[in-house]
């Protein structure tokens, strides 16, 4: 199917936009983006036909699109929760307390890294660093930083996830 056909015009407007940022020649620069764009708007994961259809509309092959989908952690392939809680877990948040935000969360939210909830209320995700080393540990959710965690700044955050 037609990437035209899955999704608003509204978003075919910015994926467009963000084609003419590249040479003609090479609009498959722009499918990061792009996989963000057909994400946001199809519940956050994308379905092969819509993979397909990304590679079909920026000229590029199949393979090459589940290969962006299968590499990059921001992308998900299959459904996830109401709320996708990223963790990271490298180093920097390590050593400033990141495994026990971990376990708080997996206890507040009823899941571990990795799953989703049974409620289908949470995801959560382990992350390699999210580049904020000097405010250590954190978490993204809604495309927001949440850094410097405590326990209790989770069960802050977590309330207001409806």
């Amino acid at each position: 199917m037609k990437l035209k056909q899955l999704v608003s015009p509204e978003t075919l407007s910015q994926i467009d936009h963000w084609i003419t940022k590249y040479p003609t020649t090479q609009k498959q620069s722009a499918v990061l983006p792009v996989m963000m764009l057909v994400q946001d708007e199809h519940h956050g994961w994308l379905t092969n036909e819509l993979i397909e259809a990304v590679a079909d509309y920026l000229g590029m092959s199949h393979i090459a699109a589940y290969e962006v989908v299968s590499f990059y952690t921001m992308f998900e392939s299959q459904p996830i929760g109401k709320h996708k809680i990223s963790v990271c877990t490298n180093i920097s948040c390590q050593l400033n307390g990141a495994e026990k935000i971990v376990d708080h969360l997996e206890k507040r939210c009823g899941t571990k890294l990795g799953e989703t909830s049974a409620d289908g209320k949470f995801t959560l995700r382990e992350v390699e660093c999210m580049g904020a080393c000097i405010r250590a540990p954190m978490l993204e959710y809604n495309k927001q930083y949440y850094e410097s965690l405590t326990p209790e700044k989770v069960d802050e955050l977590l309330e207001t996830m409806k």
